[in-house]
Parts: structure tokens; sequence; C-alpha cells
């Protein structure tokens, strides 16, 4: 089951849990109420799991890859790395689906903290469009993870601030309509 807190203000190694003392825990209604959709699956069967191709069916997901994040895996390691850490947001959903490793995502609440999100095999997380968010990997060093898209795919990263983007306007509504 997938775990999140909130951050503490360490700007050590990027890949440590970063767990606030005492830990201040973050359910999973509390991601639900910042748009965070999180869902368990069975990833030793993905290429053939109905529960998958269902989701798949019922939202549209028509594209997908996998992309394996490791140094010896993933050519320009290191620049991806710190490319992926980076506040940002994308102007459409993020879906992703952990195949095998384990890595952060972090996103802001309402107030502009940071909650880490551990996942790890069998997590798929879905980012609203408009959050600000960045991923990293753990300790371990390694993540293989499904990466879903309604149609084409679009990878654009727009580095915050992007306040004056549509997608980020309609997630600010969201949170105030949330409240």
């Amino acid at each position: 089951m997938v775990q999140a807190w909130y951050m503490d203000e360490s700007q050590e190694d990027q890949r440590a849990p970063h767990r606030q003392q005492p830990n201040r825990a973050v359910s999973l209604e509390q991601l639900r109420r910042l748009g965070v959709v999180y869902r368990r699956l069975d990833a030793d069967n993905y290429e053939t799991d109905p529960c998958l191709k269902e989701i798949r069916r019922a939202e549209n997901y028509s594209w997908m890859d996998i992309v394996t994040i490791h140094k010896d895996k993933l050519p320009n390691y290191e620049e991806k790395i710190k490319t992926f850490y980076e506040e940002h947001l994308h102007l459409d959903d993020e879906i992703r689906y952990i195949l095998d490793g384990s890595g952060y995502f972090d996103v802001r609440d309402k107030d502009d903290k940071w909650i880490r999100i551990s996942m790890e095999k069998g997590d798929m997380i879905t980012l609203p469009a408009g959050i600000y968010h960045r991923f990293t990997l753990d300790e371990n060093n390694y993540v293989k993870a499904m990466r879903l898209f309604v149609g084409e795919p679009v990878w654009t990263a727009y580095n915050r601030p992007a306040d004056d983007f549509p997608a980020r306007k309609q997630y600010v509504k969201f949170l105030a309509d949330e409240a």
C-alpha cells in the first residue's frame, strides 16, 4: 500500500525519505482531495491484467510505453534525474504505473507544502493536469514504469512558475471547490 507524508525542509540527498519528525502521514483521502488518484495493480502480470485493461479502456489511455530509470539504462541519466526533480506541471494528467523498483512523487498541497508519495511495484498514480510536482528515485536508484497517455504522448514540463496556463487555473479552481 502506498505511503505519503509531509516532507521536511532538508536540502540533503533528494533520494532520502525526508519525513518530518514526528512523521505527518498523508492519507489516500487527502491525496484524493488534491486530485491525486492511486490504484494498486498486479505488476507481475501487467501484460495480461484485466484490471489494467479496464482502467485503460475507462480512462481512454490509448498510448503507453515503458521506461527504465537507472544509470545503466537511461541515456543522459544524471541530466534526466535533475530535470525530473525540477518543480513543474503538465497540461495533461500524468499517469505512472510502477512495474519494478521504487521512487517518489512529490506534490504540493493546497498550502504549497510538499507531500512525498512513496511508489513501489504495483502502484499506479494519476497526477492531475496543473498540479505542481516532481519525481526522484529513492535510495535504490532504480524504477521501471509504464507511462500512460490519452492520445499522443506529450512530455512537456512547464517549470514553476507556470500559473497562467489554463490547466493550472483549472486545477486551482478544483482545489478551491474541494475546500
